[in-house]
């Protein structure tokens, strides 16, 4: 048992591995895989791109094992680029976490789930935000009482979603041969380039994405040097294999020009196999799904602002832990309290579209940063990637091709978002000069 003042170690394997699953797989899956079919408009091209950002996002989380296994401290990619390169790039990635990315996917996925509960109840677009706002405001309270609750909620929401994700598998697969004919291509086939496929990848990347939240929670996690990396691997390969099964349906039943041009596929696909009612249906999944992503998301964020705040880059009071309930109950409120503000004032989309490819930036340096930690013969480890260091390589090369090809696509948005991200560097020189935050007592 923790002492007061302490994280509690609550997380086991079971739920860590739901971590994992469960914040990969919000509604993106659901609701908007035209974002890869669009690009990448061949029934071919659009498999292999969902098999590529799988293996990419395993090697990823086996890349992030290694570093979980060699430290142990909560925070994750923060202590991972503070370890190898320094505090400055470890507060850029916390920067852009709170101000954007981190706090703009809470925001994002909270009105979807606003936006298909009016599909159910009428809402007008005051009371969508409204519901938006009070959906982050009971997972920030259930959180806040205790990190075992958060975990328990995480792992119930991640075994009905596999379970919704089977059921819409096996209703494809038992219903689907009623349609007259089976992965039918584009009625226009193009010829598809470089900048396609990593345009597509950029997508499916996307969608995987928050895989690595599960090492914000080291200190809670029971055995983490062991935990984390088995989660990570398992949690990565059943939301690989979730994927594939639920696009391969998707094209199995509906012909690649219509998963391209949808913006609700499974309520489509429902559609097709059980008539109009299907979508009513398929809102319901998407709620639920939603609202277990956020389980997850909101309950690891935190934990990476409670880790500056101990170092010194946050302000002191965001360091303390509840006495009773053993979390960071002021970094949590923190957290819901601007993830609110986000979604009243509309601003996250803005944000998070433009921030959010600089999140494969960080990955990048910190696998270049995995190679140079293996330099240093003071650091030792309980888990090795394996294929090193081809693997980590691989990895660093297409995640700065990912980077590369937004930016050549959408110069001004990136660009933007990238200044977003580099306008955390003054106020770290600034802070750490100025002395505005010293380092938590233990």
């Amino acid at each position: 048992m923790s002492a007061p003042g302490e994280l509690r170690r609550a997380i086991r394997l079971p739920h860590a591995t739901a971590l994992v699953v469960g914040t990969i797989i919000g509604a993106s899956i659901f609701v908007q895989p035209s974002e890869i079919t669009s690009r990448v408009p061949s029934v071919p091209g659009v498999l292999l791109v969902w098999v590529a950002a799988g293996a990419l996002t395993l090697i990823g989380a086996l890349v992030t094992a290694e570093l979980a296994s060699t430290f142990a401290r909560s925070g994750g990619v923060y202590v991972y680029l503070t370890e190898a390169f320094g505090p400055s790039l470890g507060f850029l990635w916390g920067w852009a976490m709170f101000w954007s990315m981190h706090s703009g996917i809470i925001a994002a996925i909270a009105v979807i789930f606003a936006r298909y509960a009016g599909q159910l109840v009428s809402l007008s677009p005051l009371g969508t935000r409204l519901v938006a706002i009070a959906v982050i405001l009971v997972h920030t309270a259930i959180n806040y009482r205790g990190v075992r609750q958060g975990s328990r909620l995480q792992t119930a929401f991640t075994a009905g979603k596999l379970l919704a994700v089977a059921a819409i598998v096996a209703l494809g697969v038992a219903l689907g041969g009623r349609v007259n004919a089976h992965f039918v291509g584009s009625a226009a086939p193009a010829a598809i380039g470089a900048r396609d496929f990593f345009s597509g990848l950029a997508a499916g990347l996307f969608a995987f994405g928050g895989w690595h939240m599960v090492t914000y929670s080291s200190e809670e996690t029971v055995e983490p040097r062991r935990t984390i990396p088995r989660a990570l691997a398992l949690g990565t390969a059943i939301v690989t294999l979730a994927y594939l099964a639920m696009n391969a349906v998707y094209l199995y039943v509906l012909p690649l020009d219509s998963v391209a041009r949808s913006t609700r596929v499974a309520a489509d696909l429902a559609d097709a196999l059980l008539g109009s009612g299907g979508g009513n249906a398929i809102a319901g999944v998407v709620l639920f799904s939603s609202f277990g992503a956020l389980a997850g998301i909101v309950l690891t964020g935190p934990r990476v602002y409670l880790a500056m705040a101990q170092d010194g880059l946050l302000f002191r009071w965001c360091a303390a832990i509840h006495p009773r309930y053993q979390t960071p109950h002021r970094a949590i409120l923190l957290q819901g309290l601007w993830a609110s503000v986000l979604v009243a004032t509309g601003t996250f989309r803005a944000l998070f579209t433009r921030v959010v490819y600089t999140e494969w930036i960080f990955f990048g340096l910190m696998a270049i940063g995995l190679m140079l930690l293996r330099r240093r013969a003071t650091v030792q480890r309980d888990y090795s990637v394996p294929g090193y260091p081809l693997l980590p390589m691989l990895f660093v090369l297409a995640a700065f091709a990912v980077v590369l090809n937004e930016v050549a696509a959408r110069p001004g948005e990136t660009l933007a978002g990238l200044g977003i991200v580099l306008a955390g560097l003054p106020v770290y020189y600034f802070w750490a000069r100025r002395g505005l935050a010293s380092k938590a007592a233990p």
